[in-house]
């Protein structure tokens, strides 16, 4: 798929960046703002579709109304020459299955830290009415400093919305992380996020996925009718309730899940703060923060902001800040002035008892 150099007359194509089966990316120049950007620019023959067309610009603005840490950006989107394109924040990073691939099992630690951001990313859209429908580590991109972005979720909802026919092709494109629901056929819901989200846990902590098969039907089946190995039977050191909890959001029903994303990473949260044995980061960011994770595009890189202040959970709205620690006291001084009257009062008191006492013997008949 040739792309035009310049989109709309104003984004310069510079790099590819990374290719996918649904799209290619490139590092853009922005020429009206001057700034680097990632343009991802999807396939020819999704583009001349009329309904997909209608689909991609709703779900697009959808997108790109979401504003949160932990998500990437959209800035532009639109249709050139031909070309179905979305414009989105550019930051050098690798995305999260390129990091699995190269790391294998991630302690525990990293586990949380890693999936806690995700889950607040995804939990916000699912606040704003948006179902991601193909969560995977390829839509996750983790900077240096740990920072991870979730990324396409206009772009899954509306590949999710083309024709019976092609459907099926759409659907298998992430074979080893789509909800049993999925693998049916059937609408994704939040809860298909969270049992997605699960996998990458599980893959995270152990190593290897929970479901292998030599071809897409095989894994629909597996994710429809067998149960996982626990992953604390592969890796012993994982806790018995993290076991627990993966294993409850890799239930084959939707209803047995979490219903959000919110829900598992106030789980998450709650059993990382919990475990002395973690040496705490502070990065968990509220929505309205400033985010300094990063996305991915099928393997491509996309930027962001700087950190905000930590945010722990809470009953009502979901997140508060975390205290900044506090200055160390500085010594009291003493304040002579009080002693001086405190010992005046003292000798006052006890020095008049003698002479009342020398009184009252000698006045007494």
């Amino acid at each position: 798929m040739a792309a035009p150099m310049i989109l709309n007359d104003r984004y310069q194509l510079e790099q590819t960046l990374g290719t996918g089966g649904m799209a290619l990316v490139y590092k853009a120049k922005d020429l009206m703002l001057e700034r680097s950007v990632a343009v991802k620019v999807l396939r020819e023959d999704l583009s001349t579709d009329m309904s997909f067309r209608e689909r991609f610009r709703q779900e697009a603005r959808a997108a790109a109304n979401l504003s949160h840490p932990n998500i990437v950006t959209v800035h532009d989107f639109g249709l050139d020459q031909g070309h179905l394109f979305i414009v989105m924040e550019y930051v050098p990073g690798t995305d999260l299955k390129t990091r699995i691939r190269e790391k294998g099992r991630f302690s525990v630690q990293e586990t949380l830290e890693l999936m806690i951001q995700a889950c607040q990313g995804v939990g916000y859209a699912h606040r704003a009415g948006l179902v991601h429908c193909d969560i995977k580590p390829h839509n996750m991109l983790v900077s240096p400093d740990g920072r991870l972005k979730v990324t396409d979720f206009g772009i899954a909802r509306a590949l999710a919305s083309i024709s019976p026919e092609e459907r099926s092709e759409v659907v298998w494109g992430s074979p080893h992380y789509f909800s049993p629901e999925q693998a049916a056929g059937l609408p994704p819901s939040p809860a298909s996020d969270v049992y997605s989200l699960g996998v990458i846990l599980y893959e995270m902590l152990t190593g290897q996925l929970p479901f292998n098969a030599a071809d897409a039907e095989g894994l629909a089946r597996m994710h429809r009718e067998v149960q996982p190995i626990p992953p604390r039977a592969i890796n012993p050191t994982i806790p018995l309730q993290l076991d627990e909890i993966i294993l409850k959001v890799l239930s084959k029903e939707p209803s047995a899940r979490y219903r959000t994303a919110d829900q598992l990473g106030h789980l998450l949260l709650g059993l990382y703060e919990s475990d002395p044995s973690l040496k705490k980061s502070n990065f968990f960011m509220h929505e309205g923060g400033h985010a300094a994770p990063v996305t991915s595009v099928s393997g491509a890189a996309i930027p962001l902001a700087q950190p905000s202040p930590a945010f722990l959970p809470d009953d009502e709205d979901g997140y508060y800040a975390a205290p900044e620690e506090e200055a160390e006291e500085e010594p009291k001084k003493i304040d002579w002035g009080t002693w001086l009257l405190g010992l005046l009062a003292f000798v006052s008191l006890f020095g008049l008892i003698p002479f009342w006492l020398y009184v009252y013997m000698n006045l007494r008949p």
